[in-house]
């Protein structure tokens, strides 16, 4: 059949393809033919034959489809010239849902892994363990203050003490420092981008990255202690970028470029001082450690970690989303900011503490990843554009959702975990090469 057109020939009521509609006093042939090409899909149907109870079935021969019905793909450029991508746009409500994918992620990631989990299951203790939580606490605090024991309903636990284990203290801190991390990056980098009107600005790029990497470097020689590893590297990850500011300010006519110029040299010191670091580090036990720690890893954390971290980067994010409508003006440039009524220096200084925090207690319980700062910015603004009012926001859930499905694929491709910032480097160059390619690298 090559199309809805053409006249179907009779059909044959011993052995014919089409299967009798049986009804209690008629019986009825019907037939349906699909024709499926580039503008869409056509299914023509009518009536093949009618047979009565006792008679012989009569057959019109020649006869034309009684109706068709047309199914347009939704790719099709054919009428208004667009592209297969720019389609798909219109039909699916891109922007809205790229706030579900964190969602369905964040589930998925919980049963997912080495010790797989049924879904249904992971749900159920998520939601009741959650809530049995929720209600010791509730009763314990209750208690305290009342001066004798409250109790409060409880509910009926019905699975083992491992999987409440592997939900509540390996899985569930792992994703939400994995989302943290790469929203706060991602944020970041966006701002910085904009904050210094270059679309290849990272958020490393006034020396933070550097000054948290030789902090940790310096904690993992000193103590080894986790929390004086993340201290470390939060503490000097902020003096890195204070130091930058600080030449920035020599300058009394300062601009962008002399506070990029300033994250250049901090970050070539701390790397020079990181470097002393390992030489002097013991070979096979120290040396190790800071290196597994700078390329990047969520093995380690812990749920005292997240309330730790949690909220700077959320304080930091708040901030950022704020005054994302002000990005806009100083990504135009500094005076045409001065003349729309923005003071650019308190506003760059905000925009600036605002990310370094961000940034910095992200990489303190993560170590270094790069590329999530670069890379997930530019896809936000393929999907939404370059207003930074919708870029921040979708670049904080895009960076959530790509951080998360690395982590997942490390902890789970090879017997041995991949380190994250590995992955992102063998994931996110090549997709940058791409975007040179295509030319996509800009504002537009």
């Amino acid at each position: 059949m090559k199309g809805a057109e053409r006249e179907f020939p009779a059909h044959k009521v011993q052995g014919s393809s089409p299967k009798p509609f049986y009804h209690p006093r008629k019986c009825y042939y019907i037939y349906i033919s699909i024709k499926l090409n580039k503008t869409g899909i056509h299914i023509g149907y009518g009536l093949v034959c009618r047979m009565t109870r006792g008679e012989e079935p009569t057959v019109e021969v020649g006869q034309r489809p009684e109706g068709t019905i047309a199914i347009e793909l939704p790719w099709v450029a054919s009428r208004g010239g667009m592209s297969v991508y720019e389609a798909v746009l219109r039909i699916f409500p891109v922007e809205k849902a790229i706030y579900i994918l964190p969602i369905v992620l964040f589930v998925f990631s919980l049963f997912f892994g080495r010790y797989m989990m049924d879904p249904v299951e992971t749900l159920r203790i998520l939601i009741v363990g959650s809530a049995t939580i929720f209600l010791d606490t509730a009763s314990s605090l209750l208690s305290t203050f009342a001066g004798h024991q409250v109790l409060l309903p409880s509910f009926e636990q019905a699975w083992g003490a491992s999987e409440q284990t592997v939900i509540f203290q390996i899985r569930l801190p792992r994703v939400i420092a994995a989302m943290l991390v790469g929203g706060g990056l991602a944020l970041a980098g966006a701002s910085f981008q904009g904050l210094f009107r270059n679309p290849l600005v990272s958020p490393d790029i006034l020396g933070v990255a550097s000054g948290a990497g030789f902090g940790a470097a310096l904690g993992i020689l000193i103590s080894g202690d986790p929390r004086v590893i993340q201290v470390s590297a939060f503490i000097f990850g902020i003096v890195a970028v204070a130091v930058t500011y600080g030449i920035s300010r020599v300058y009394r006519n300062s601009s962008t470029l002399i506070l990029v110029l300033g994250g250049i040299v901090v970050g070539s010191v701390f790397s020079a001082l990181l470097s002393l670091t390992k030489y002097v580090a013991d070979p096979y036990d120290t040396l190790p450690a800071i290196v597994f720690w700078l390329m990047g890893s969520l093995s380690a954390v812990s749920n005292a970690d997240l309330l730790a971290v949690a909220p700077p980067i959320l304080l930091g994010g708040l901030c950022l989303f704020l005054i994302r409508w002000r990005i806009n003006l100083l990504s135009v440039g500094e005076e045409e900011a001065r003349a729309l009524g923005v003071d650019t220096k308190k506003m760059t200084a905000a925009i600036i503490v605002a990310s370094t925090v961000v940034t910095a207690s992200a990489v303190c319980i993560s170590g270094i990843i790069g590329w999530v700062g670069l890379v997930v910015p530019h896809i936000g603004r393929m999907l939404v554009g370059p207003d930074f009012r919708r870029l921040i926001p979708v670049s904080a859930v895009l960076g959530a959702s790509f951080l998360l499905v690395v982590d997942d694929i490390a902890r789970t491709l090879t017997a041995a975990e991949i380190p994250l910032g590995v992955l992102t480097a063998l994931i996110g160059a090549p997709f940058f090469a791409y975007l040179l390619t295509r030319k996509r690298v800009g504002w537009s």
